[in-house]
């Protein structure tokens, strides 16, 4: 169990969907927003994305809160594999600054290192980094995968599986 920290400006944008509407006289009168509602609306959009992702969402409990930006994920998975890439999918999500990781892995195995893709990387670079060797990249994309549909499309804050 640990706590992860996310760039809270990068990742997929799942919640916040609509631009935001320039504050009126007559909005300034609406009832304030159900804090809990939208709280529970972004731990099912992060639900969604995991499971769009191919991973398994039952008997995960996802909570978010939009004060300290942060998602609570428990639950029980049968691999570390699928631990990480479950962490890994709350937090590279746009508003999410932490992940309170309390998964617990049937099936243990060593942890991955975790890297932040910074401006200008690649995966051949972060490979030469990581493994000294910038061809071994695919053993990246595939430790990403499905969330990297391709070793092109990486972006800056996100945050990376690089096996041992």
């Amino acid at each position: 169990m640990s706590l992860l920290s996310f760039i809270k400006t990068a990742g997929e944008k799942l919640f916040h969907g609509g631009a935001a509407a320039p504050a009126t006289a007559e909005a300034s009168t609406a009832p304030a927003p159900d804090l809990a509602a939208l709280n529970q609306t972004a731990a099912d959009a992060i639900v969604k994305y995991i499971a769009s992702q191919n991973l398994p969402t039952d008997g995960l409990d996802v909570q978010y809160n939009g004060a300290s930006a942060t998602v609570t994920v428990s639950g029980a998975v049968a691999d570390q594999e699928t631990h990480e890439k479950i962490v890994l999918c709350c937090g590279n999500v746009h508003s999410v600054e932490h992940v309170d990781d309390r998964i617990t892995v049937d099936a243990a195995a060593d942890e991955a290192q975790y890297y932040t893709v910074q401006s200008g990387d690649t995966l051949s670079k972060i490979s030469k980094d990581m493994y000294g060797d910038a061809n071994r990249y695919n053993e990246i994309f595939e430790a990403n995968r499905p969330m990297l549909a391709s070793p092109d499309k990486i972006y800056p804050g996100q945050m990376l599986r690089v096996p041992a």
